[in-house]
């Protein structure tokens, strides 16, 4: 429950906003689902005038749909969406492990090390969603070492966008130890240094992703 309390109108609404687009990304809400408002008010302690400006907001992202006499429904992740964010981070993710091949610090390689030691240990142990943390934490903290805040700005939207679709990459059965194999390399030529290599790294390891989710899209069950 969120609760109304001393807050501004716009700070509530867009808590609100967050929370539903985190359970339409997290699949809380799935794809066809209604989405109602009067119900989302009273399971948040709300009024409707909020979840009715939170709900126009995720309208205009595309991940709701109003429908004449069937109400709002969630549209969620389509396949396009994955086809065209895959094709976007292996983009701008190249760049950015391009530019943090030039800018990382000597503290930022020794932590990138650091969780990159983490997700073996917990990879190994078969402790995958504790590796799906760390793989996260590795992206982030080499989005920080580009050292460029529109990149890292562009870069967190597009991974809150589709980290369902990283999980569920992540967690497919044989799918972490060459998770981890590819961060290996993305580490070895930031620490290198070699801007080329870094951002090559990368790129196969985006799409190496992508096509690891091919079986996943076609069975529509987690999307």
């Amino acid at each position: 429950m969120i609760g109304q309390g001393q807050e501004s109108g716009y700070s509530l609404r867009n808590k609100i906003y967050q929370h539903l687009k985190n359970a339409i990304l997290n699949g809380v809400y799935k794809p066809g689902e209604s989405l109602i408002e009067l119900k989302v008010a009273r399971e948040l302690g709300v009024s409707r005038t909020p979840v009715r400006e939170a709900i126009r907001q995720l309208e205009l992202e595309g991940l709701v749909s109003s429908i004449p006499n069937k109400g709002v429904i969630v549209e969620g992740v389509t396949e396009k969406d994955v086809e065209d964010i895959y094709t976007i981070r292996k983009m701008i993710e190249g760049l950015a492990a391009r530019w943090a091949a030039e800018k990382i610090t000597p503290e930022q390689l020794k932590e990138l090390k650091d969780i990159l030691d983490l997700m073996e240990f917990y990879t190994q142990k078969g402790e995958i969603e504790k590796a799906s943390e760390l793989d996260t934490q590795f992206h982030d903290l080499i989005f920080k070492a580009c050292q460029s805040r529109p990149l890292e700005s562009v870069l967190s939207h597009f991974n809150h966008f589709i980290q369902r679709a990283r999980l569920v990459s992540i967690k497919s059965i044989g799918r972490a130890p060459y998770t981890l194999e590819e961060h290996k390399k993305i580490y070895e030529a930031l620490a290198k240094r070699n801007p080329e290599e870094a951002e090559q790294a990368m790129i196969n390891h985006v799409e190496k992703a992508r096509q690891n989710l091919n079986p996943y899209l076609k069975d529509k069950k987690v999307f």
